[in-house]
């Protein structure tokens, strides 16, 4: 199963359900066959995966989030972050965050190589967590203002890599 982004940002992710361990020994005590010997333990079939509804800025969104971008392009290449990429990216970042209605398009079209942008910013989520709050204490250091919390970071990201895909 994949993972699903909807539109509010928000993540389904497949989650596993427990393992069953079988009895030592790999057989039931409570079952046994008609000639009065133990019978293997019968184990329940593979069930179906799970899933998790996960909000930006909750534990595990970074990283799914990254696994959702893997998805969409399995053959590309693997991310590489430029010094250049990751200005503009900062500057995208910071431009929809202060944005009235957070528009991405007109603030992707503003910049001279959106790909590389996109290519900082799939870096940034490849770090997890603590790689997004340090990006965004760059951006405040860079653009001014107040940093945006993890979890602003994070969307806008998920929305930068949703229009440019």
């Amino acid at each position: 199963m994949e993972i699903v982004r909807n539109a509010d940002g928000t993540l389904v992710v497949p989650v596993q359900p427990e393992r069953q361990h079988e009895i030592d020994g790999g057989t039931d005590p409570a079952a046994t066959s008609s000639d009065g010997e133990a019978a293997p333990r019968q184990t329940a079939p593979s069930q179906p995966a799970e899933t998790r509804l996960l909000h930006p800025g909750e534990g595990g969104y970074d990283e799914a989030l990254a696994e959702w971008d893997r998805q969409q392009n399995p053959d590309r290449e693997p991310v590489v972050s430029t010094a250049s990429g990751r200005q503009e990216a900062m500057t995208l970042v910071h431009a929809v965050a202060t944005s009235p209605d957070h528009a991405v398009e007109p603030a992707l079209e503003a910049l001279d190589d959106p790909e590389a942008s996109g290519e900082a910013l799939r870096h940034v989520l490849v770090g997890g967590v603590h790689s997004v709050e340090d990006f965004a204490t760059e951006v405040a250091e860079a653009e001014g203002g107040e940093p945006l919390t993890a979890h602003e970071t994070t969307k806008i990201i998920g929305e930068v890599l949703t229009e440019l895909d």
